[in-house]
């Protein structure tokens, strides 16, 4: 019996101890007033409450309360001023459309650029500005022409003439050959595009960005491993709406940040779009297995 006991509690520990190894541990919220059941040590009762109370109860405070500060009113931050206007409201001209061209690459501006500074585009360079904590005049000055210009690219004369680039999508012209049979996300670091190709045939055009030199994206032909709509990122607990994984934790996936803040920034190594609608639609597309050629 006595052999017994001490292998059952040889058993116990060595279990404990391996789950304690693995990390499968549940982390534990004591209750208020309950034992601390996940340390070593045990833990006395409270002592009850004696039968008679103390005869001569203290009431009196121990010593006077001091009056409690007031509050201080802190002086409000100084709010950013606009500086010297480069283009408003009636200007016409080259400038105009680089302006509205940059603009729609972003989401701000729809329809024609014309190179007539009217209401739309008052309203698109508004609320650029407030979306970004700029005096929102719905004029330009130097510091919002700077903001823009960084989450931008120089505008095709495609863009600033509203007409279709000549074999815009079914033009191989720049390719990979891996690219050019099955299918593919074909991603070249440096147009920073991805294009979709089917059999040889480009069906969907996309900018991207990619990660820093500290956490670079890797080269090189893969292949989708797993697909996940609304996964968020495991260690920097941030969205990755429509990830397409190809090479580890590396994935073509939607990003915001690179929606609000274009070129500034990079990912953590993984292919970046801003283009809600066309990850959205390549996503629906694409399938596991499918090939991922990354090259520069």
């Amino acid at each position: 019996m006595w052999i017994a006991g001490r292998v059952r509690v040889g058993l116990a520990a060595v279990a404990t101890a391996a789950l304690l190894l693995t990390g499968c541990a549940p982390s534990r919220t004591a209750s208020p007033g309950a034992p601390d059941t996940t340390s070593g040590s045990s833990v006395a009762p409270t002592e009850s409450p004696s039968a008679s109370p103390s005869a001569t109860p203290d009431d009196t405070p121990s010593a006077t309360p001091s009056p409690e500060p007031s509050p201080t009113t802190a002086s409000p931050s100084p709010r950013p001023t606009a500086g010297p206007v480069i283009l408003h409201r009636g200007d016409t001209g080259a400038q105009v459309r680089d302006l509205q061209a940059r603009l729609k690459q972003i989401g701000w501006f729809s329809g024609e650029v014309t190179g007539t500074y009217g209401d739309a585009t008052v309203a698109a360079v508004t609320g650029f500005q407030t979306k970004r904590g700029l005096p929102a005049t719905g004029a330009v000055d130097r510091a919002t022409l700077d903001r823009l210009r960084a989450m931008t690219r120089t505008p095709t004369t495609a863009e600033l003439t509203n007409t279709a680039p000549t074999g815009s999508t079914t033009s191989t012209s720049g390719l990979d050959p891996r690219c050019l049979t099955g299918r593919a996300m074909c991603i070249s670091k440096s147009t920073r595009q991805l294009v979709w190709v089917v059999d040889g045939e480009p069906r969907l055009r996309m900018a991207v960005r990619f990660g820093s030199e500290l956490t670079p994206t890797r080269e090189g032909a893969f292949q989708v491993e797993w697909k996940a709509k609304d996964w968020v990122s495991t260690i920097y607990h941030t969205p990755m709406p429509y990830s397409m994984f190809f090479s580890g934790g590396q994935a073509v996936h939607y990003s915001a940040d690179f929606a609000a803040r274009g070129y500034n920034g990079s990912s953590h190594g993984c292919v970046n779009v801003r283009d809600y609608n066309a990850i959205a639609s390549l996503y629906d597309q694409v399938r596991v297995g499918d090939k991922v050629i990354v090259y520069r």
